[in-house]
């Protein structure tokens, strides 16, 4: 609700990237809003460790990787690609309620914790703490982020068309 009129509250690359695949979006205008999504991502994680007393910056050890765990990711971000384009199609001024809320549910309900954004995941290779992934993990679960955003771009766009008055 605060960044909407800014920067149409795009805090995740696969947001930013489908919007621009779908022409919604400048291409010139991506890399922009891609630098600001990873300084965010750090800025997030040298905030929340020096919150607890501890170093801003250090390298996780906690291992993420595995069939369930990219698999849990495409999920998460299909999820969350799919409500923002169903909602935001429907429903606009719901979209950040329901991506919240999606967000929660989400965190509950899948194996990886639903990072479902890139910026966020690379950043968080960079805390030891329980939130932590480890760096040689992070490839992974961007490309399953990648896919399911393309899955849920594909879908979501034969399902409720632009054009469509919904």
């Amino acid at each position: 609700l605060t960044f909407a009129p800014i920067s149409g509250a795009h805090f995740n690359p696969t947001v930013t990237l489908t919007d621009a695949v779908l022409g919604k979006m400048r291409w010139s205008d991506v890399p922009g809003y891609l630098l600001a999504q990873i300084l965010g991502g750090f800025l997030g994680v040298a905030a929340a460790d020096l919150m607890f007393d501890l170093p801003a910056f250090t390298l996780s050890h906690h291992p993420q990787t595995g069939p369930s765990q990219w698999l849990a990711e495409f999920i998460a971000t299909f999820g969350l690609l799919g409500t923002i384009a169903g909602v935001s199609r429907r429903t606009p001024a719901a979209t950040p309620f329901a991506v919240a809320a999606y967000i929660v549910a989400a965190y509950w309900c899948t194996a990886s914790t639903s990072f479902a954004n890139p910026a966020v995941t690379f950043a968080r290779a960079f805390t030891n703490t329980f939130t932590g992934i480890r760096l040689e993990d992070v490839p992974a679960f961007i490309l399953a982020q990648l896919a399911g955003a393309l899955a849920a771009a594909v879908l979501f766009r034969w399902l409720i068309p632009e054009s469509h008055p919904v």
